[in-house]
């Protein structure tokens, strides 16, 4: 007992899985009573038991098996998971319950099979009980089968798939046990229940005995068919319905008998036989044989073979044809009769699979029935009925036409009688109008033939296809036949009965509304059991599969003819009396006594009489005939009075738009109206008249009678107007119904005309029916002029592109016409159909099958390739000569078909191009050649040569231009073709169908065989393949549906299937949406209206419309009224779209960017990466838009309209600062959406693009934001693609848009992608490139080039040898650009170069040092003034921002700005101020600027200080500066240090030296030191450039003094010393250039080439002191992070052992420092390190290296901060995503438990952070008082000394003191201030000799500079001054009032001098303008002082290098300007 109470403390799910059985009971019953309770299907308490479920039902013990089983129903029933359970228990059921003895346990078992098939898993409950068939337990199948029949009898055949079953019933009669026999019988009886006679086939082959019984037990079934009694979860609803027949009485519905009935195909369920190697040998010989038995013999040994009711699909055309040859040409009627049984049989047994045969064989048979003998004509009927099942009658129609003419009456009788046959198997949506009608023509031609056979035929398949399709739908094509013929043709179709007892659309006159609701026939195929109405829509549209460019946009919008019987209002023509006296009715007697009076005004009052009175009288009173018949007396159309004749055609415009106006009523005005339509002055009333007898009586009828009235005139200026009404007609009225071919006839008398007006209105209609017949019109004219062809050509361009507008005018109805709306509406859509269809039979074709002889086909076929050619070229030649063909070539396409596979390629493409040619000759009728001819076009894809390839896909484009994609995806063509495991084959048919798919609006269902195909090619071993099928997946789903692939998916191997659910889920997210069924329109006003609304809601297009529709009613009156009305709704709609507007454009959704990226790298979707953007990358953008963009933007951005686009991208110009955080979250978006636009021809979006562009990047730089790589790879290579355009205005701004560009993202990073451009075919393109890259070469110097300078420049000097000059020249200068940097070592970079490319390379060179010669004076003239306009946006950003702020990326493109602006800019500045200097230019940009008050200052008396520089001759200065301009340009410190620092990095070594020695200087000296500050990361990054310049040039160039290398790495390193001995210089080092540096100097470190160098080993010395030193100094937490990167990549890179070594032993020194700097490192930083260092390098990784000391190292690392911290360290893994990634928390973990020591070291970290950490520590309130006061002392005017003093004793007391929040809130000039007040106060102190001050901060280091010349300079230097001080303040120069405003600061900090030991410059000239410059800053200066009111002693404006003596009368005059001033 102890062990029982041991397992019964424990949980239920433990019980379950006891060892013990009597535990496992007690937890089954516990479990039952669990489920039994838990009410929720989704508790979380289910699935603890979901793995256990396979134990409950496969218990070892019979007791606690049963229990489980009961449990384990109950489970099943209940639980939201249960479903995942199903294979495993299923099948533990099948092998381990149905073999038990008890009765309980197999009827739990069946139980729990079934309740998994109710929760939706039939399909593996199905499977698994089909496994257990084949166990070797007899008691096991019998179970099994048991459970089957159980399930089909509750479920029913459709949720139980029948197929698999049946396929198993035959085993199982032969089995051995009788149990299992008599079980499958009572199974096959079920099954018999619920398919009937379709059981039959499949069971024929079982044992005649079983048979037998079969039969006897089917006969007792009840005739009813069964019913589902049992409901799957989703089938709630039947189930419902079905209790409620139950409580009713088993109420059954018809309809769902006859479903149910038909619901599987015997033929699905046989297996398929493969009879084409079992055909003799010997066949194709003996069907060829003279001896007729022979032949007898071959025909009835494959007869037996067809007479298989299913066959395999395969190639059977060989075996076709021998038959169809038998069939046609062998006088043995007893062959002929065999082989057209044949015929049958194959068609029968191949379904679908024959119809590509179809079209050979159905003209023989119709010809063969001239044959009388019965047997024959029933075998060629039985045949012929055969093959109409595997096709369409759309298919056949040709050949049935082609015969219906034929002079034998038995061949005329049959094909009637095959047409009557046919029909019985069509449905209204499979007999569309555009089939129906040309068969009605041919079939009343033989109702009135003299064979009366032949007119019974006729009567009788036009009573069937009335029978069918409804006698409204028949009626319009019999207005011809007289009455008794119509009552026969009624009559037949009466005694006609549809297969299956179906009703017709009705025969009779009171079946037409029922005939609607239809069903469709039974025996029609499953695809077409659809709805009537959608089907019928399927079948217009497949009809009209005109090419889409020629497919009428507009066609389908109304009737194309009236029928006689249609509501049209009819009326007789009225005599002349009834007309008056009906007239005497409404209109006053006056009015009709005036009408013919001789005087003019009467007869206009008469005239406004009449108005008045047709305005007053309503439709039905209106006697329009009576009307217009009085308008026409005497004088009528020849009224002279031009009023007169005005007010009578508005009467006759008023009369046809209020009354109901007939044709008649027309005929009697249009003549006038006509005649008047010239006429200047009553033209435009004539236009209107026509216009209203449009809207009356249809555009097409008035269109036809004015267009045959205008050309029957000669009056050009009538046709002409004529011409141009219509034109604006159509696009009123749209283009529906329009007689085409009469309108072509009349247009090309019109193009004839000698008259220009005529012509060129004639042109103009052309374009508006371009509009609606597109491309296709321009056939029609091909025989025109040359001239006149050119002209038509022009103005189709125009059209180009343009959608025609929706119509605004309408056929009005009558109101019986509206009652019966609904009715038409499906005829008008069939009629569209027909219209689009009828547009491409309107082209005359020429019928070539006579052209096809038999040997030119033998020709083709021939064995030598020449004469196959030749064969092929005669071709062409018919094809082309013919230019349009009728669809019957002969044999051609068989010999065709041969050629597609001929060995010669080329013959191969030739065929290819005679295909083409067939599809543009043969239009829509290619159809039929699909299956034949077209699928071989796609096995050519799989050729292994690409341009075969390209070429067989552009004729299958064309092809399927012509076909539609319907006949191409039917069948199982394109799965087998799919089958072949071709690569090519597969990538091109899966790219294609990507292409095509979405594009669809249905599809057939045929497309669900390729499906398995497709899961194949995901998996294929080729990429390509897998990529491509990977695109067609979203597409296969559109049409298909995720349910229907996930099912097929379920087939699969079990890896197979997870791989391709996964991609479904994917391809589920970003599946296109499919395309809108275009929007029915139809004829009537009622009808369309709606539709019009209903498409100005949806498209934006439709604001025009609305916004013409005031217009509109002015000009129609009252009867635009209602439609004006309509109009206000879209009016209302668009309002509300535009108070939409104004919400935010951008959504800022947080980490939506980062997600992106994310899942581009794990390639969850397609990376933006294209030749041209294909479609699944834009539906991918709309997708990812769609969350972040607002819905009307996106719509704007996707609009097929460019001008959308345009106005989408000027709101957002407007939008760009308003929201530019949300803009930077949507940036990577937005610039994708750029490089769409990029690939549009629109220059107008083109150049709003790039406007757009140039604002972001200015916004982006403002931001301070930096592309990533992810927004720039997926941009930049679109944008350099621009710069090749052949706009220049476009090249320019893009060249603009990359200049920013290198403000956002680095140009090195730039560089590469430009490197790219180069290689583009396009030459400017390359040009361009090449340019920019010199630019960035000249600005950056030589460590942009990417990867290597030398492998860049090789490349770039490749192009020196170019066809193209442009690119010859941009080459050369960008290799001169490399020259000016690095000099002569240009020519070791570049490699070698032909003899003629040096050449030219080096006299470019030449030319180049002379041009820079000529032009430095200009150059450097012009620098200055462009330096100060660079920053137009911010002029104040540069003065009030203090150095250490400027963001040091950015830092790096500053000098490379100037020098390309300086370059430009050079230019101009020569031409446009030649004489003017450079310094003054300056002065007056200054001047201008300057908005200050000016005094009135006293009159100065005005010496001719001239006369003091004319003898004096300025000494040249002998020291060189680094730059010839350097003072010029560089007028702040900032600048001066960016250029200074952008030379260390140079490439000459002495430049390199000059700009360190200039560094150093003030580096050492502490009070200018602090200049250094913001520009660290720059001097590093320089530095360690020039390191590895070193290492890889210098070094290895023989050339180069060892000496000045020396020289350099000590210049170098001193330097580095020097900075990294002050620590605040040192902490701004960041982390990545810190690594930089570290992996520079250890490199040094281990050259081994420094050992042969003098003083090699003191620079190995000094750089061990230097490393020693940064890692010291250098801020600790970016120290230690750079070691651990700099290791990371060392150990990736499989670095020298050394190296690792060294940065190993830096590490270990930087843990050492620990325990001193641990409270001011960046714990969470270091950790997020380690971890990314231990996720890289797992401990097993670090353990498989040959030395374990890293491993050690980072242990050792983590043990002392965990000694350090404690337990606290774990709280400081707040950076890491996921911890689980690496095994550092783990670790950390361990070494706190191990260290025992969870308190840590704490240390009273606050104090240390305050800095104040003297012995008398002071509160933090009393240090913020005692602060406070000091700066209000400085503040003030009387205090401001004694406040100075104070601070500077109160920072010696407190040297760590923070100043920073006093000061950060105050101007720059009172921090300036601060800082040299300190200064002076120290130097007092110090006893060292005053700092003189100019301006506000002291310039330092000028005595070296005028040592030499300053007697001389004097002079010229205060006289500039006092003449730069009197030009301001208005003595000299007339313009008063110029100037900087008072408080505005000036654009750059106030001294350029900071860095001491300037060189002296290259002239005298240069040092005055250095002087200059500095007088002039000094003037800045001192008007700020002057602003500030800041009186400090130091204000004086003086220099330690100037005598005071000298400056005495300057100063008085000084003094005196101030105290005007003030």
């Amino acid at each position: 007992m102890g062990d029982d109470s041991e397992w019964m403390k424990l949980p239920i799910d433990q019980k379950c899985e006891h060892k013990v059985w009597k535990a496992r009971l007690s937890g089954y019953e516990e479990a039952l009573k669990l489920f039994q309770r838990i009410q929720d299907e989704k508790s979380p308490e289910w699935g603890k038991y979901l793995g256990l479920m396979k134990k409950f039902v496969t218990d070892s013990n019979a007791v606690a098996q049963l229990k489980g089983l009961e449990a384990a129903l109950v489970f099943i029933e209940n639980a939201h998971v249960a479903a995942k359970t199903t294979g495993e228990v299923v099948s533990g059921v099948v092998s381990k319950v149905f073999n038990q003895p008890k009765a309980r346990a197999k009827e739990l078992g069946t139980d729990i099979c079934l309740m998994y098939m109710e929760i939706e898993k039939a399909e593996v409950v199905q499977e698994e009980l089909l496994k257990g068939l084949e166990n070797k337990n007899p008691k096991i199948v019998v179970a099994c089968i048991e459970t089957l029949r159980k399930a089909l009898s509750e479920f029913g055949s459709k949720i139980v798939t029948l197929k698999p079953i049946v396929k198993i019933l035959c085993k199982q009669f032969e089995s051995r046990e009788k149990a299992v026999r008599d079980e499958v019988k009572l199974l096959a009886v079920e099954i018999y229940k619920w398919i009937r006679d379709a059981l039959r086939p499949p069971l024929q082959n079982i044992n005649s005995v079983q048979l037998k019984e079969l039969e006897e037990e089917w006969v007792k079934l009840p005739s009813s068919p069964p019913k589902q009694t049992r409901f799957l979860r989703s089938q709630q609803d039947l189930k419902a319905k079905f209790e409620q027949q139950q409580a009713h009485g088993e109420q059954s519905d018809g309809e769902d008998e006859e479903e149910t009935v038909v619901a599987v195909d015997p033929y699905e369920l046989l297996e398929a036989v493969e009879i084409l190697s079992k055909i003799p040998k010997d066949f194709y010989d003996k069907i060829e044989a003279k001896k007729w038995q022979e032949r007898r013999e071959a025909v009835e040994a494959v007869e037996a073979l067809t007479k298989n009711p299913k066959l395999e699909n395969g190639d059977y055309g060989d075996l076709v044809r021998a038959l169809k040859k038998v069939v046609g040409k062998d006088a043995n009627v007893m062959l002929v009769s065999a082989a057209a049984k044949c015929l049958a049989a194959l068609a029968s047994g191949l379904r679908k699979k024959f119809g590509m045969y179809a079209g050979q064989v159905v003209p023989t048979i119709l010809e063969k029935f001239k044959e009388k003998k019965p047997q024959v004509v029933q075998a060629l009927q039985e045949a012929i009925d055969a093959i109409f099942l595997t096709t369409t009658l759309q298919n056949l129609s040709e050949d049935i036409l082609g015969v219906m003419d034929n002079k034998n009456p038995s061949i005329k009788q049959q094909a009637s009688l095959f047409l009557a046959r046919s029909f019985r198997h069509c449905t209204q949506g499979t007999l569309p109008k555009g089939v129906l009608k040309p068969l009605c023509a041919a079939l009343i031609k033989q109702v009135n033939d003299s064979a009366p056979e032949v007119r019974d035929a006729a009567f009788e398949a036009l009573g069937t296809a009335m029978k069918v399709v409804g006698e409204k739908a028949v009626n319009p094509f019999l207005s011809d036949l007289d009455k008794l013929k119509l009552d026969k043709i009624k009559e037949s179709a009466d005694k006609v009965e549809l297969p299956g007892g179906k009703k017709g659309a009705g025969g009779g006159g009171g079946a037409k509304k029922p005939a609607a609701k239809t069903p469709p026939p039974a025996e029609a195929p499953p695809k077409s059991s659809v709805p009537s109405k959608k089907s019928q829509t399927g079948a217009a549209s497949k009809s009209s599969a005109v090419s889409k460019k020629c497919k009428p946009t507009a066609v389908a919008s109304g009737k194309t003819k009236k029928s006689p019987d249609s509501k049209d209002f009819t009326e007789g023509e009225l005599s002349i009396e009834v007309c008056e006296e009906r007239a005497a009715g409404v209109l006053p007697a006056s009015c009709l006594q005036q009408l013919d009076s001789a005087n003019w005004k009467e007869r206009l009052a008469s005239m406004e009489e009449f108005q008045k009175a047709v305005e007053t009288l309503n439709r039905t009173e209106m006697p329009c005939q009576a009307l217009v018949r009085i308008l026409a007396k005497k004088p009528g159309w020849k009224e002279t009075n031009f009023q007169v004749m005005q007010i009578k055609l508005h009467i006759v415009a008023l009369i046809a738009q209020r009354g109901q106006f007939s044709k008649t009523s027309a005929s009697v005005v249009l003549d006038g109206l006509v005649d008047k339509i010239g006429d200047v002055k009553c033209g435009g009333n004539s236009k209107e008249g026509l216009t209203a007898i449009g809207e009356a009586c249809s555009l097409p009828w008035t269109a036809e009678q004015v267009m045959s009235l205008a050309f029957a005139q000669k009056n050009p200026k009538n046709q002409a107007e004529t011409l141009n009404w219509l034109a604006n007609a159509m696009k009123e009225f749209g283009f529906t119904g329009i007689n085409v071919k009469g309108f072509i006839n009349n247009v090309k008398t019109a193009l004839g005309a000698t008259n220009p007006a005529v012509r060129t209105a004639a042109i103009a209609l052309l374009g508006v029916m371009f509009l609606y017949m597109g491309a296709c019109l321009r056939m029609f004219f091909e025989d025109e002029k040359p001239a006149l062809l050119v002209q038509i050509d022009a103005e189709f361009e125009k059209m180009q592109g343009q959608s025609p507008p929706a119509p605004i005018r309408f056929t009005k109805k009558s109101a019986a016409e509206e009652e019966e709306e609904g009715d038409e509406g499906e005829e008008q859509e069939e009629d569209g159909a027909a219209t689009a269809q009828d547009i491409m039979d309107l082209l005359p074709r020429t019928d070539i099958s006579d052209k096809i002889t038999c040997d030119l086909l033998s020709k083709i076929g021939d064995k030598n390739w020449k004469i196959r050619k030749e064969g092929l070229d005669e071709t062409a030649a018919i094809v082309s000569e013919a230019k349009f063909i009728t669809a019957n070539i002969g044999d051609l396409p068989l010999a065709l078909k041969a050629r597609l596979s001929d060995s010669n390629k080329i013959l191969v493409q030739q065929t290819l191009s005679i295909l083409q040619q067939l599809s543009t000759a043969m239009g829509p009728g290619l159809k039929q050649h699909v299956k034949s001819l077209g699928f071989s076009i796609i096995t050519v894809l799989g050729d292994s040569k690409a341009n075969v390839r390209a070429a067989a896909m552009t004729t299958l484009q064309a092809w399927v231009e012509q076909t539609g994609m319907k006949e191409w995806l039917e069948g199982e063509d394109l799965s087998e073709e799919l089958r072949k495991e071709n690569p090519f084959l597969r990538q091109e048919v899966l790219g294609w169908l990507a292409e095509k798919l979405p594009a669809q609006i249905t599809v057939p269902g045929d497309l669900i065989t390729c499906v398995p195909q497709l899961y194949s090619c995901l998996e294929d071993r080729n990429g390509d393949v897998r990529k491509k099928a990977q695109d067609a997946l979203p597409t296969f789903m559109m049409h298909l549906g995720y349910d229907k692939m996930d099912k097929a998916a379920g087939k699969l191997k079990t890896a197979s299937k997870d791989q391709v659910v996964g991609m479904l889920e994917k391809a589920r997210a970003v599946m296109p949406a499919k395309p809108a069924a275009p929007a029915k329109a139809g004829g009537g006003r009622g009808s369309a209206e709606p539709s019009r609304a209903a498409s100005a809601s949806k498209e934006p297009a439709s604001e025009d419309f609305v916004d013409s529709k005031p217009e509109v009613k002015k000009v129609r009156g009252g009867a635009a009224g209602k439609k004006g009305a309509a109009g206000k709704k879209p009016a209302a709609k668009s309002q509300k779209d535009d108070e939409d507007k104004s919400g935010p454009i951008f959504i800022l959704i947080p980490n939506s960017k980062e997600q992106r990226i994310k899942e581009e790298k794990q390639l969850k979707i397609l990376k933006w990466n294209f030749t041209t953007p294909r479609e699944e990358y834009v539906e991918q953008l709309k997708a990812q838009m769609s969350t972040c963009f607002a819905k009307w933007l996106q719509d704007e951005l996707f609009h097929l309209d460019f001008q959308r686009h345009v106005r989408a991208i000027g709101i957002m110009i407007e939008r760009l600062e308003s929201e530019s955080e949300a803009t930077i979250s949507c940036l990577d978006l937005i610039l994708k959406w750029f490089t769409l636009r990029f690939f549009d021809t629109n220059t107008t979006v083109l150049m709003k693009v790039l406007e757009y562009l140039k604002l972001l990047l200015a916004m982006l730089d403002s931001e301070n934001y930096h592309l990533t790589e992810y927004e720039a790879n997926s941009f930049i290579p679109y944008l350099i693609l621009k710069v090749g355009e052949s706009k220049d205005v476009v090249r320019k701004d893009v060249r603009a848009i990359l200049a920013s560009m290198c403000k956002v993202y680095p140009a090195s990073k730039v560089f590469p992608f430009l490197m790219d451009g180069t290689k583009s075919k396009n030459s400017k393109q390359r040009a361009e490139c090449l340019e920019e890259l010199g630019c960035l070469i000249e600005g950056y110097g030589m460590h942009v080039c990417q990867p290597t300078a030398a492998k860049s420049l090789k490349e770039i000097a490749v192009h020196i040898g170019d066809r193209d000059t442009s690119v010859r020249n941009a080459a050369l200068n960008t290799v001169v650009a490399v020259y000016n940097v690095c000099g002569e070592q240009v020519y070791k970079l570049i490699g070698n170069l032909s003899e003629k490319d040096m050449s030219m390379l080096e006299e470019r060179i030449k030319r180049s040092a002379k041009k820079t010669a000529l032009a430095a004076a200009p150059a450097k003239a012009s620098v200055p003034e462009r330096s100060q306009r660079e920053h137009p946006a911010n002029p104040n950003g540069t003065f009030l921002r203090k150095p250490a702020q400027e963001d040091p990326n950015k830092l790096k493109i500053m000098y490379r700005t100037y020098r390309i602006q300086a370059r430009q800019n050079a230019q101009h500045s020569e031409s446009s101020h030649p004489s003017i200097p450079k310094e003054f230019q300056l002065d007056l940009d200054m001047i201008e600027m300057d908005q200050s008050r000016v005094c009135e200052l006293p009159d100065l008396v005005q010496h001719k200080l001239e006369e003091l520089l004319e003898p004096i001759m300025i000494p040249e200065p002998r020291m060189r500066s680094v730059s010839p301009h350097f003072d010029d340009l560089h007028n702040s410190t900032a600048s001066t240090i960016n250029f200074v620092i952008s030379q260390v990095a140079s490439g000459d070594i002495n430049n390199s030296i000059q700009a360190l020695a200039q560094i150093d200087e003030v580096l050492r000296q502490e009070d200018k030191a602090e200049v250094m500050s913001g520009h660290i990361d720059q001097f590093l990054i320089a530095t360690f450039m020039q390191l590895r310049l070193i290492y890889s040039t210098h070094m290895a160039d023989d050339r180069v003094d060892k000496r000045d290398i020396v020289k350099l790495y000590s210049c170098i390193i001193g330097n580095m010393l020097s900075l990294f001995s002050m620590e605040s210089l040192a902490r701004e080092a960041s982390l990545g250039v810190l690594k930089d540096l570290m992996h520079g100097v250890i490199t040094l470190m281990l050259d081994g080439r420094m050992e042969d160098i003098e003083d090699g080993q003191q620079i190995i010395r000094s750089l061990n002191l230097l490393v020693t030193r940064v890692l010291v100094k250098s801020d600790q937490t970016n120290m230690i992070s750079a070691l651990l990167v700099l290791l990371q990549d060392s150990l990736s890179t499989a670095a020298p052992p050394l190296f690792c070594e060294l940065v190993i032993k830096c590490l270990w020194r930087m843990i050492r420092f620990l325990p001193e700097t641990i409270d001011n490192i960046n714990l969470d930083r270091i950790l997020l390190d380690v971890h990314t260092f231990m996720k890289i390098f797992p401990k097993e990784k670090l353990k498989q290296l040959k030395s374990d000391v890293p491993h050690r190292t980072l242990k050792t690392l983590l043990h002392t901060l965990c000694k350090l911290r404690g337990a606290e360290i774990l709280d400081h893994l707040s950076m890491i995503e996921n911890r689980n990634e690496s095994e550092l928390e783990a670790h950390l973990r361990r070494s706190v438990k191990h260290n025992g020591n969870l308190c840590g070291l704490k240390s009273d970290r606050g104090n240390e952070k305050t800095g104040l950490c003297t012995e008398d520590r002071m509160s933090k309130a009393k240090v913020s008082d005692i602060l406070t006061e000091i700066f209000k002392k400085i503040g003030s005017k009387e205090n401001t000394k004694e406040g100075l003093t104070e601070l500077y004793e109160y920072k010696q007391k407190y040297s760590d003191a923070d100043l920073e929040p006093f000061l950060k809130n105050t101007s720059q000039f009172f921090q300036s201030y601060v800082e040299r007040g300190l200064r002076l106060i120290e130097s007092e102190r110090e006893g060292k000799a005053r700092i003189q001050t100019s301006g506000v901060i002291p310039q330092h280091g000028m005595d070296f500079s005028l040592s030499s010349s300053n007697e001389e300079l004097k002079p010229a230097v205060y006289y500039e001054r006092l003449k730069i001080l009197r030009q301001r303040h208005g003595l000299e120069n007339n313009s008063k009032g110029i100037g900087g405003s008072e408080d505005e600061p000036q654009q750059r900090p106030p001294t350029s001098s900071l860095l001491s030991s300037k060189p002296p410059v290259a002239s005298s000239t240069d040092m005055l303008h250095s002087k200059l410059s500095q007088l002039k800053e000094s003037r800045e200066l001192y008007q700020q002082e002057h602003n500030a009111h800041s009186h400090s002693p130091t204000h004086a404006h003086t220099r330690s290098a100037s005598p005071a003596a000298n400056l005495d009368d300057l100063k008085k005059r000084l003094e005196r300007i101030k105290s005007n001033r003030q």
